[in-house]
């Protein structure tokens, strides 16, 4: 089924309507339908028995059932709507409300008929359906545009112009009309509309940059979905939302906690199908940055294998694009370059996994060409960070410093206004490499070991280790060999342990302790005049090495001096005549 959550990574959708609330099991109806032949009063009321259970696929077999004999009442049919809709039956769950709504218009009861109307055009939406759906989502503005009075099937219509603006820059406009939703839900006693609609104005705080608000609305808004005390249509949507809301903001304690809750509220209801796909995702991302990776791809490929079930959900993009990453970084690149591709054919942009994966692969010019296009089209806060990061990393593989530390210093300022341990760590990272590039090892080393220790409290494991990876380079050139050393043997256990195939082989090549070096070079002074005799420039060594043309020159520089030799050629024919070639 369709996703129905306020989620920034698809095209936002409008959120459910849930379902008028229906009594318990035996509630409604015409009840001496339990005395009918042909078994039907036994399918209903197991049905109605099971509905009341939250056992919806026995729930659906035994109200469609009996529907298939003689056509259920009003209370029936909406549950009949909701068991299927739970169950994977979108079909089925837009006939009962189609039927329903019909059935109530004709009774002259415009809110309940358009609270049908509502949530079978929401549903239409997230499949596709655009002209459906909206023209039933018009259908139930007419069903109470001309009420006698306030209902709460008014806050309701509010809210999906209100998503939208969200998105569409008018974060302040969605959140005066949340407001107003909610003092409508209040008022009407409608606990579900009160959750619903602070879960928006929760939502529009945080891209206003009042995330302490909106994540305190949040959470309120669990207290009661954990409290049981939302419908379960829009409970799951709440689980997802909240959860991409913590995502966006970098909060992983709340992502991780949340994300716990919602698969024990799916475990309680083994039937469900339209939230498993999605609580896979956020597992499978929680997993992947936790370092269990063959969990985190077991959870993707659930995941992906879920959202693809018909009816298909753009979702299938997420689980696709964290599939490309976990094939990336074990260097499995051919795989990674099919789910890329597969993300992207549902709508994920593949940015910047894919850039990455062509800087792995050595197309360093196709990654640089990726990224800064990637970096002018960006515009949503909640990808930015990572976006920025990647950056860094490629565009000092480039060779191109200035714009490496133009978008370190950009990751800088955003951290400072998070406050959020990972952006934090994210942002030494990159200050740490830019550094390093300079050729300025104090300062590398100072934000690389705030940078460690950040991603340890943070429990990421392999970003903790690529960290200790830029440490060890920093520290041999800095001219400390044996430090330089344990750095590289503690990131290589990660990188084991992890199956980070490509880091291992990399440091493989690090740790080789290098033979003296003549003249009293340093390390890295041997790599520049290894290069410098096979005629790189200063910038392609530059590029080569990651450093900046200034670093490059001024070891070109030192290296001279040592040699005691004026010229390039000179020191070519030293590098030749000791074997540093």
């Amino acid at each position: 089924m369709a996703s129905r959550r306020l989620a920034g990574r698809s095209r936002p959708q409008p959120h459910p309507l849930p379902p008028t609330r229906i009594s318990g099991a035996g509630g409604g109806g015409r009840r001496g339908r339990s005395d009918t032949v042909d078994g039907v009063g036994t399918d209903l009321d197991r049905g109605r028995e099971a509905f009341g259970r939250r056992e919806w696929g026995l729930a659906y077999a035994g109200l469609r059932a009996s529907e298939a004999v003689v056509p259920l009442d009003l209370d029936d049919l909406e549950r009949l709507a909701t068991a299927a809709a739970l169950t994977g039956h979108a079909d089925d769950s837009d006939v009962a409300w189609a039927r329903a709504f019909r059935e109530l218009a004709r009774r002259g009861d415009g809110p309940r008929a358009a609270r049908c109307a509502f949530w079978l055009g929401v549903g239409l939406l997230n499949r596709g359906e655009a002209a459906r759906g909206e023209g039933w989502l018009a259908r139930a503005r007419r069903q109470v545009e001309d009420g006698p009075g306030e209902c709460a099937e008014l806050g309701y219509l509010a809210l999906p112009a209100a998503i939208s603006q969200v998105y569409g820059g008018e974060a302040a406009a969605a959140c005066e009309a949340a407001s107003t939703a909610a003092g409508i839900g209040e008022r009407c006693g409608d606990p579900d509309l009160v959750a619903f609609a602070r879960l928006v104005q929760g939502r529009a705080l945080m891209r206003m940059g009042r995330t302490a608000e909106g994540m305190a609305l949040l959470d309120e808004v669990m207290v009661a979905v954990v409290g049981d005390e939302v419908s379960p249509m829009l409970a799951g949507d709440i689980y997802c939302s909240v959860i991409e809301g913590c995502n966006e903001v970098y909060d992983l304690r709340r992502a991780h906690e949340w994300t716990a809750a919602l698969t024990q509220w799916c475990e309680a209801q083994p039937d469900l199908v339209p939230y498993r796909g999605h609580c896979q995702v956020h597992r499978a991302e929680i997993l992947l940055r936790d370092g269990a990776w063959p969990n985190a791809n077991d959870a993707a490929m659930d995941a992906y294998e879920r959202l693809t079930r018909p009816p298909p959900h753009p979702a299938a993009g997420n689980a696709a694009y964290l599939l490309a990453d976990l094939h990336r970084l074990r260097g499995e690149y051919t795989r990674a370059e099919e789910s890329y591709r597969e993300a992207s054919r549902w709508g994920r942009q593949p940015q910047p996994g894919l850039a990455l994966l062509r800087l792995a692969q050595g197309q360093t010019d196709t990654a640089e060409a990726s990224i800064r296009r990637t970096l002018t089209e960006a515009t949503d806060p909640a990808v930015r960070p990572v976006q920025l990061a990647a950056a860094v990393e490629i565009l000092l593989a480039a060779g191109d410093l200035a714009r490496a530390r133009n978008a370190a210093a950009e990751l800088v300022e955003i951290a400072a206004d998070a406050d959020t341990s990972i952006l934090d760590a994210m942002a030494a990272h990159c200050t740490g490499a830019v550094r390093g590039a300079e050729g300025n090892q104090p300062g590398a080393l100072a934000a690389l070991r705030r940078a460690w220790t950040l991603w340890q409290r943070v429990e990421a494991p392999y970003e903790a280790a690529r960290a200790r990876t830029l440490l060890g380079q920093a520290c041999r050139d800095a001219g400390d060999e044996d430090s330089a050393l344990m750095e590289f043997d503690a990131a290589t256990a990660v990188f084991a342990r992890l199956g980070a195939a490509p880091e291992v082989t990399r440091l493989e090549a690090l740790v080789r302790r290098p033979p003296a070096a003549p003249a009293g070079l340093t390390v890295r002074e041997v790599d520049v005049l290894r290069r410098v005799a096979t005629g790189r420039s200063n910038r392609e060594i530059a590029a080569d090495l990651v450093l900046s043309e200034a670093t490059v020159a001024r070891h070109v520089s030192n290296i001279l001096t040592k040699l005691g030799v004026r010229s390039r050629s000179a020191a070519t024919a030293f590098a030749y005549e000791n074997g540093v070639v």
